[in-house]
C-alpha cells in the first residue's frame, strides 16, 4: 500500500539511514520509529534521509513518519502584516500536510474490501479478546489452549490411560534434549570403546584427566598459542641449536664455538666469539636506532606499544639512558619523563588532547679500529691534512695571512680562496604585497523560535569578513539555496542576487570571489525570508615580505632599485624582519 507520508523497511542489521520522498515544512515534524519505539535522536545526513542513534537489528520494522503539528498554526497572520510567500506557502503546506496524514491514518487502518469483507492486507491482527458468540473470532491461543472436541477430549484420556505415558510426559524436555542431540548420541556409541577408557581412568587413584582439569588455565593457554607451538616443534633443531649458541653467566662459556652468544652479567656487556677469544658486540658509541610518534589523549602520562603509522606501527622499546623525547616539536629535559624500563616513557605533566609526542631511540654499533696510513682510496678528510689543496676546497696555501679591511672569498675561477675588500654595510630592500587564499565555510540550518536561520561554521547568522580578493567557499543543504544581494534579505525585501564574481558549482555549493572595491554583501536564502546576515568585504592588509639585497660588497644603490622598494635598511650585521598583523615591517638589527 502507498501512503503519502510515511514509509517502512524491514532492517537488515547492518544499515542505520534511511531515505523517504515526503516534503517536511521543518525537520522536528520527521519521526522515526524502530519496532514501533520512537528514536527520538535522529539526524539528517541529506533533505530527504534519517539517519538513527544506534542500528537495528535484522528484521526490526522501522517506519519513517511525517506528523506535522495539528495542534497550532505555524503561521499567524497579523492586520496590517506583509503577506510573503513563504509564510502563504507554509501555512498552506500544514493542511495539506496534516489532510494527507490523516488519509494515511485512515488507510493504515482495517477496511472492507469490494467484496464487502474485512482486509488486514497481510499483518497481523493483535489484542483480539475471546470469543462469545458462535459468529465471534476465534485466536490461536484460544483454539489452542481453550476448545477441543469431544472426539479429541476421548483422545486425550485414552492417551493418558496407556502406561508409561505419565513417565514419558514428565521427562518430556530430556526426550527433547537427546533428539536435538541424536547425531552426538550416535558418535558416543560410535565411540563406546573410548568412553569406557575415559570412565576407567576417573576411578584411577591419579586420574590423569584430573590432572588435565586441574590445569586447564595452563591448557587452555597453550591451546589458544597452538600455532607457535607447533612451529617451535617443527624447528625444534634450530631451537635447541639457539640454546648452545646463547649463554647468559657471569664467566665466559668453555668449549665455545665461533658465533657464540654471551651475556656478561658481570659487566653487562654482550659479547661474541670470534673463533679465538669473546669480543664485544657492541660500544659506547651510538647511533639512531628508532623513532616513535604518539598522538596524546588529554591528560596522558604513559607512552608505550605501538606507535602512530607515520612512524610504522612499531612498538616503543629502548635502552635506558639513550632515548630522546620531542612534545610539540620541543625536546624535554630528562627530569621530565621518566624512561627506565625499555618499554615505556612516563611524562611527569599530562599532555593535551591531540599533542604530538615524538620519541628518538639510540642503539650500539662498533667501529674497527684502523690506522689512517692504510687508506689508499677515496676521498681523505681535509682536516686530515697539513695543506689543503684547491680541488679540495682549500687555499692550497699552508697558511693565509690576514690583512686589515680585507675578506677571505671565493676566487672567479671558483677552485680556490682569496683576499678581497669587504663591504661595510649591506642593502636590504623590502616590498610587502597581499598573497590572496581560499576559505571554505560549512552552511547548516537551524530552526530557531519557529523559524529557520543560517548556521556558518557552526555560529548562528554571524558577521562575515570577505577579504577583497580572496575565494570563499560555502557548503550548504540543498533546500536552502545560499546568495548574495547589496539588499539586506535579498530578493525578500526588493534586491536582486549579487552575482560578480560568483559560481554556483552545484546544489549545495557555492564560491565568490571577492573583487576589488566589492560593496558591502548581504547573505540570504532564496527561498526563505530572514535567514542570513551581512558580510563586509574589506581590503585587506599585506601577508607577503619579499626581501632584496645587494650582496657582493655593494655599498649604494640606483634610484630605480631604491624606488621600487616598500622600506630600505642599511646594516653591517645581521638583523631578523617580519610583518606584524596590520601589514607593517618589523625590523630588529
Amino acid at each position: 500500500m502507498s501512503f503519502n507520508a510515511r514509509v517502512s523497511y524491514t532492517a537488515n542489521g547492518s544499515t542505520n539511514t534511511f531515505s523517504f520522498s515526503f516534503p517536511y515544512i521543518l525537520t522536528s515534524h520527521v519521526k522515526a520509529f524502530v519496532n514501533g519505539v520512537e528514536d527520538t535522536n535522529i539526524t539528517f545526513p541529506t533533505a530527504s534521509s534519517v539517519q538513527l542513534s544506534s542500528t537495528p537489528a535484522n528484521g526490526a520494522v522501522v517506519l519513517i513518519q511525517r506528523i506535522t503539528p495539528s495542534d497550532a498554526r505555524l503561521v499567524d497572520f497579523q492586520d496590517g502584516s506583509v503577506l510573503t510567500s513563504a509564510d502563504l506557502d507554509r501555512s498552506a503546506d500544514q493542511n495539506f500536510f496534516i489532510s494527507q496524514e490523516t488519509s494515511d491514518d485512515v488507510a493504515s487502518k482495517l477496511g472492507l474490501d469490494a467484496n464487502d469483507r474485512f482486509d488486514a492486507n497481510n499483518k497481523r491482527i493483535i489484542n483480539v479478546a475471546n470469543p462469545t458468540d458462535a459468529q465471534d473470532a476465534v485466536t490461536k491461543h484460544y483454539l489452542e489452549n481453550t476448545w477441543l472436541s469431544p472426539t479429541d477430549k476421548s483422545n486425550i484420556n485414552l492417551v493418558a490411560g496407556i502406561s508409561g505415558i505419565a513417565t514419558l510426559a514428565s521427562n518430556n524436555a530430556n526426550i527433547n534434549t537427546v533428539a536435538t542431540n541424536i547425531a552426538n548420541v550416535n558418535a558416543v556409541g560410535n565411540d563406546i570403546a573410548k568412553v569406557i577408557e575415559t570412565a576407567n581412568d576417573l576411578q584411577e587413584a591419579v586420574s590423569e584427566i584430573d590432572v588435565v582439569a586441574t590445569n586447564i588455565a595452563n591448557v587452555n593457554l597453550v591451546g589458544a598459542d597452538i600455532a607457535n607451538v607447533n612451529t617451535v616443534a617443527t624447528n625444534v633443531s634450530a631451537v635447541n641449536n639457539f640454546g648452545a649458541q646463547y649463554k647468559v653467566s657471569a664467566n665466559a662459556p668453555s668449549n665455545p664455538n665461533e658465533g657464540t652468544l654471551w651475556f656478561d652479567t658481570t659487566n653487562d656487556i654482550m659479547k661474541v666469539y670470534d673463533g679465538s677469544a669473546f669480543a664485544n658486540a657492541g660500544s659506547s658509541v651510538n647511533g639512531t636506532s628508532g623513532r616513535f610518534k604518539y598522538i596524546a589523549t588529554a591528560n596522558q602520562t604513559t607512552f608505550s606499544g605501538a606507535s602512530h603509522s607515520d612512524t610504522g606501527g612499531a612498538t616503543l622499546v629502548y635502552d635506558s639512558g639513550f632515548i630522546d623525547v620531542f612534545k610539540n616539536g620541543v625536546h624535554l629535559d630528562p627530569s621530565d619523563f621518566t624512561a627506565t624500563n625499555g618499554s615505556s616513557v612516563v611524562l611527569d605533566v599530562g599532555c593535551s588532547a591531540n599533542d604530538e609526542i615524538f620519541i628518538l631511540t639510540f642503539g650500539t654499533f662498533q667501529i674497527a679500529s684502523f690506522s689512517a696510513t692504510a687508506i689508499t682510496s677515496d676521498t681523505l678528510a681535509s682536516a686530515r691534512l697539513p695543506v689543503v689543496p684547491v680541488t679540495k676546497g682549500g687555499t692550497g696555501l699552508s697558511s693565509v695571512s690576514g690583512q686589515a679591511g680585507k675578506a677571505l672569498i671565493v676566487n672567479s675561477g671558483a677552485t680556490g680562496f682569496e683576499l678581497a675588500n669587504a663591504s661595510s654595510a649591506e642593502v636590504y630592500g623590502f616590498i610587502k604585497s597581499f598573497t590572496a587564499t581560499t576559505v571554505e565555510y560549512t552552511v547548516t540550518v537551524q530552526s530557531v523560535g519557529g523559524a529557520n536561520k543560517y548556521f556558518i561554521n557552526g555560529e548562528q547568522q554571524p558577521t562575515l569578513e570577505l577579504l577583497e580578493g580572496n575565494t570563499y567557499v560555502f557548503n550548504y543543504p540543498s533546500g536552502h539555496p545560499f546568495k548574495f544581494s547589496t539588499t539586506s534579505n535579498g530578493s525578500h525585501a526588493g534586491g536582486s542576487e549579487y552575482t560578480t564574481g560568483v559560481t554556483h558549482n552545484s546544489s549545495t555549493q557555492v564560491t565568490i570571489v571577492v573583487a576589488s572595491g566589492a560593496p558591502t554583501l548581504y547573505y540570504y536564502c532564496s527561498l526563505h525570508s530572514g535567514m542570513g546576515a551581512q558580510a563586509n568585504t574589506p581590503v585587506p592588509a599585506n601577508n607577503t615580505l619579499q626581501v632584496i639585497t645587494t650582496n657582493q660588497g655593494q655599498d649604494n644603490i640606483t634610484n630605480a632599485q631604491y624606488n621600487s622598494f616598500t622600506d630600505t635598511l642599511f646594516s653591517a650585521s645581521g638583523f631578523t624582519f617580519s610583518l606584524n598583523s596590520s601589514g607593517s615591517l618589523i625590523a630588529t638589527i
